[in-house]
């Protein structure tokens, strides 16, 4: 009779029997290592450049020297821990304040992609685009932020008046 349960017991295939933990443990093994290979000859995608949207700052004003220039824009991101950039058109000149890093940057027009009223830009602070800047000063003249600057190659003050964000928290507006 024993002879019969064992060539019954071998009818059954091979995958269906439960496999010892050794063997689990050589294929799991194999698993990892497999998976760990494939890895790192994958190609991780690199860090991606941080995209703006720039929105214009309609209630902005924008003086050189102290002359309104004829044509003028102002743009700044539409995330709020990106305020301290300040994306100015002046005639044909673009130009990138950092008013953190008190930085003047040359704006490249094909660097600009235009969505309707808005622009979207990759990182524009580039340092072979810097245009030297000196005597910032930053103040808080109530409703807006007042920057005022030096441009080197121009010779002459800028500057950019902004208007502050409403706080409908406060309850004063």
């Amino acid at each position: 009779m024993a002879g019969k349960f064992r060539t019954r017991r071998s009818f059954i295939p091979r995958f269906c029997q439960p496999a010892s933990r050794a063997t689990f443990r050589k294929y799991a093994a194999c698993w990892t290592l497999f998976c760990a290979a494939a890895l790192a000859f994958y190609p991780l995608p690199a860090c991606a450049a941080e995209k703006y949207h720039w929105k214009p700052v309609t209630e902005a004003q924008v003086k050189i020297g102290d002359k309104i220039p004829l044509t003028w824009s102002v743009y700044q991101p539409d995330k709020k821990k990106d305020a301290n950039l300040i994306l100015v058109l002046l005639g044909h000149r673009w130009l990138l304040l950092d008013t953190k890093a008190k930085q003047v940057y040359q704006v490249a027009l094909g660097d600009l992609q235009a969505q309707g009223k808005d622009y979207e830009t990759d990182d524009l602070a580039k340092s072979d685009a810097m245009i030297p800047s000196t005597n910032w000063t930053d103040r808080d003249v109530g409703p807006a932020e007042d920057i005022h600057l030096t441009l080197g190659d121009y010779g002459r003050i800028l500057e950019v008046e902004l208007p502050h964000l409403m706080d409908l928290r406060r309850g004063i507006y």
